[in-house]
């Protein structure tokens, strides 16, 4: 065995470097993306229609659970949470179902979404058959689309990767509005002495921050507006219950994973 120490806590801070970094790019490359889809959805909850969140693909599901349900959160958020995709049900099913044409399909379908419909569509690399499958069905159906992805990772995809939909289309270039989370390929940044792969992916903090800094600018445009938006409390802070309570009954039977 190796004797030689490796410095964990440097190579810690260069993943806090390039995180923040990695974020900031995002900020000061996306905002003009950014504000359009605020206005798209400020005019959607303006009018007191729902706001549709999915991120076919194993942790990318992880991004439409960021936003829904979520302390600080905007309630005309709905998140589709379809299992075939979760990791709790499989790594390795996910991954099978996430490759799988006419699966997205049979999402989009299910939840009947139409023309007064907003989508966000969200996937680290944009490339998979069940995103693109899901984006081609909304677009058909007149649903407004909204894209979350890396359009440098999906450029840089072989256009014969075995995660790719038959058509071999990227979700930025289905979309209506594209913001770019700027993951490089390979999702991992940190690249320690000794190992061939690198480690610490960056797309988990990439969508997290773009869907939060989302909702931030739509907030702002509603209160431009003298509109107040309902969002969610922390069920764990003073008074969390109470505050949220207010609205259930709004929301419960019009957000399916309430």
């Amino acid at each position: 065995m190796s004797q030689n120490k490796i410095d964990a806590q440097s190579f810690s801070a260069d993943y806090l470097a390039r995180a923040y970094g990695h974020m900031q790019r995002i900020l000061e490359e996306e905002t003009p993306a950014i504000e359009k889809v605020a206005d798209v959805l400020a005019e959607q909850i303006a009018k007191d229609r729902l706001v549709h969140v999915f991120g076919p693909g194993g942790h990318s599901n992880l991004a439409s659970q960021e936003i829904f349900f979520r302390a600080g959160g905007l309630m005309h958020i709905s998140a589709i949470l379809d299992e075939g995709t979760l990791l709790s049900n499989g790594a390795l099913r996910s991954m099978a179902i996430e490759r799988t044409p006419g699966y997205g399909k049979v999402v989009i379908s299910d939840r009947e979404l139409g023309g007064d419909d907003v989508l966000i569509l969200v996937n680290a690399y944009g490339i998979n058959a069940a995103l693109i499958d899901a984006a081609l069905e909304a677009k058909r159906r007149g649903v407004f689309l909204i894209g979350v992805s890396s359009r440098e990772h999906a450029d840089n995809s072989s256009p014969d990767h075995p995660a790719r939909h038959p058509t071999k289309k990227n979700l930025h270039d289905i979309v209506d509005i594209a913001i770019d989370t700027k993951v490089p390929v390979g999702d991992a940044v940190v690249s320690l002495p000794g190992m061939t792969e690198a480690v610490a992916a960056i797309s988990t903090f990439a969508n997290a921050f773009t869907l939060n800094t989302l909702v931030i600018h739509t907030i702002s445009r509603l209160l431009e507006r003298g509109i107040e938006p309902p969002v969610w409390r922390s069920g764990n802070a003073p008074g969390g219950d109470e505050a949220n309570g207010k609205f259930i009954g709004k929301f419960r039977h019009r957000v399916k994973a309430l």
